[in-house]
Order: C-alpha cells, then structure tokens, then sequence
C-alpha cells in the first residue's frame, strides 16, 4: 500500500480535526499500529486513480493558467464534465 509516508500523529490529527476520516496505513515501525478500512481505503484510491490522474491531461488546470478564482473553478468544472462524460 502507497501512501504509508503521511501516517504521522499531526497530520492525523490534522485530518481528524478537519472531520475527516483517516485512511493512511501504518508504517511496519509503528508501535501502535491503527485499524485501515481497507474497503474506504480502496475506493479512495480508485477515485485518486481515476479522477487526479485524468486531470494531469488537461495542462490549463494542472499549470494554473486562469489566475482568477472563479474562472479556474469553471475550468475545472468544464474539465470535470468532459472527463465524466468519457
């Protein structure tokens, strides 16, 4: 499993304090290990695989060319559509 580099104390809590779930691995040298909903796990990877990997394709969001908010928030809606419907 990827991702086992975050799994430190502050940034669980960081996730935590923000109301989200964590769902990072544990390092093998932990020594307390914490509990992984491997299925919340596997479906958080797929979208990651999914959605953040497509997006590298589309260079205008990936570079931030629009500089202004708004027209960067409709860029990525427009690309979010376009990949949606693919």
């Amino acid at each position: 499993m990827k991702g086992k580099g975050y799994d430190s104390d502050q940034f669980v809590f960081a996730i935590t304090a923000s109301l989200g779930i964590p769902v990072i691995p544990s390092k093998k040298n932990r020594k307390t290990p914490r509990a992984l909903d491997k299925t919340l796990y596997n479906e958080r990877n797929l979208v990651e695989r999914l959605l953040f990997q497509k997006l590298k394709y589309f260079k205008r969001v990936v570079t931030r060319y629009e500089r202004l908010e708004r027209n960067y928030l409709a860029m990525l809606c427009l690309v979010s559509t376009v990949i949606w419907l693919n």
